[in-house]
């Protein structure tokens, strides 16, 4: 697939915000967003949609979805539908089964792509190679400070507020589990997930660190293959602590080299 050059948004949160920030100098050229009329107002001259129907009237090559898991549920099938390549953003979505097999079905009709980005971490490739040449195991580790675990089931079993000193463990399960449970923090198990040994092999464990001012991802591999782990230190955006910058340089660098995406479905 050639360059994509005429770019549709599904969301204007932080992330997507952070994209468009980034898209001054980039190959293509963002022509509309969809968005709910309660988010923060489009930038100047640049059309916001009401509908899906608006956006893809704007004859978009690609649209990036970067609006949550409802937003590919109930969006994604209909863009892949209308035989236009899908990048996911809201990777953890595909935990679902049932929106993993909408996707697949609607993208089979068109012959159109869901394509997945690694976000907030790397090593991905080496987990795919693992994969062939033998992966047994899969573990990830993610930290993150209390307050961006604020809003979330965390708060259930920690107080986010008052947490000090050590650690708190708020989540030891499998990729599916985590995705489903943390729609907003649990993107990247996902990710690791899918390149891996899929989200039910996968074990996760989830800490709110008072220590830590960054999210950390660990990624902890062995197999047949031999064995690896890798660290990230990631910066979160300025308006959600939820999300690392390396997630919208991961789309920035997927629209920039569209012929190196995953191809989901």
């Amino acid at each position: 697939m050639s360059a994509a050059r005429r770019i549709g948004l599904i969301g204007y949160g932080a992330i997507a915000r952070a994209l468009l920030q980034s898209s001054k100098d980039a190959p293509w050229t963002v022509v509309g967003i969809l968005r709910r009329s309660t988010s923060a107002a489009a930038p100047q001259g640049l059309p916001r949609c009401q509908s899906l129907h608006e956006l893809l009237a704007l004859n978009p090559e690609i649209i990036v979805e970067c609006a949550g898991h409802e937003a590919l549920r109930t969006l994604g099938p209909r863009v892949l539908a209308a035989g236009i390549d899908l990048l996911v953003a809201s990777t953890g979505a595909l935990a679902d089964q049932a929106i993993e097999e909408s996707l697949r079905s609607a993208a089979a009709q068109r012959g159109s792509r869901a394509l997945l980005i690694a976000g907030a971490v790397g090593g991905l490739d080496a987990l795919g190679a693992a994969r062939h040449a033998g992966l047994a195991e899969v573990r990830y580790i993610g930290r993150k400070p209390p307050v961006a675990w604020r809003g979330t089931a965390a708060e259930q079993s920690v107080d986010l507020v008052k947490i000090s000193g050590s650690a708190a463990m708020i989540f030891d399960g499998t990729a599916r589990q985590a995705a489903l449970r943390f729609p907003q923090n649990a993107n990247v198990a996902a990710a690791i997930a899918l390149a891996g040994v899929g989200f039910d092999r996968t074990r996760v464990l989830l800490f709110a660190d008072p220590s830590i001012s960054e999210n950390l991802h660990r990624i902890e591999a062995q197999g047949a293959f031999g064995k690896f782990h890798m660290e990230l230190s990631g910066i979160a955006l300025p308006d959600n602590p939820k999300t690392s910058r390396l997630t919208v340089g991961s789309l920035a660098r997927a629209l920039a080299y569209p012929s190196e995406l995953i191809a989901f479905a």
